[in-house]
């Protein structure tokens, strides 16, 4: 992996984390699900208030899974980059639902928050993966030899 495309993963975590977020964010306001509460429960597992469940949030969507995301996109399946960013983002949502639910005492995939706790962290999982995927492939700093030796 080049230091290229550990900084594009870099980024792209950080603009899907923002897509996400606000989407969450959104969720809360229109009392959508307020059991599902991701952030909170971060924080909670952390014993901290919420802005550092927030913090946490930010760092495992930028850090981590922009890192990751970066790392593994030669070896995932499909051909354009968004189909890549979701195909990640969905084993992402697979290690929160089979970890991280039960840690918070949410149950393994969210059961103990019921039948649309899985289906709506898949859908922002989805949404974080088209994002993160699309943002990955703007700048292809890997292409950038051919393409500078096509222009002169």
């Amino acid at each position: 992996m080049t230091t290229g495309n550990w900084m594009k993963g870099l980024g792209a975590g950080f603009v899907a984390t923002v897509v996400l977020s606000a989407l969450m964010v959104m969720k809360a306001m229109m009392g959508v699900m307020p059991e599902l509460n991701p952030i909170k429960m971060i924080a909670d597992m952390l014993g901290a208030p919420p802005a550092v469940g927030w913090a946490m949030h930010f760092m495992i969507g930028t850090v981590l899974w922009g890192t990751l995301v970066a790392w593994l996109n030669p070896h995932l399946p499909g051909e354009s980059h968004w189909l890549k960013g979701i195909v990640f983002a969905v084993g992402a949502w697979f290690v929160m639902m089979a970890a991280m639910m039960p840690m918070a005492g949410a149950g393994l995939f969210g059961s103990h928050l019921g039948m649309m706790a899985p289906i709506m962290t898949l859908m922002l999982h989805v949404v974080f993966g088209f994002v993160l995927g699309a943002i990955y492939a703007l700048e292809r700093p890997e292409d950038t030899g051919a393409l500078q030796g096509a222009r002169t």
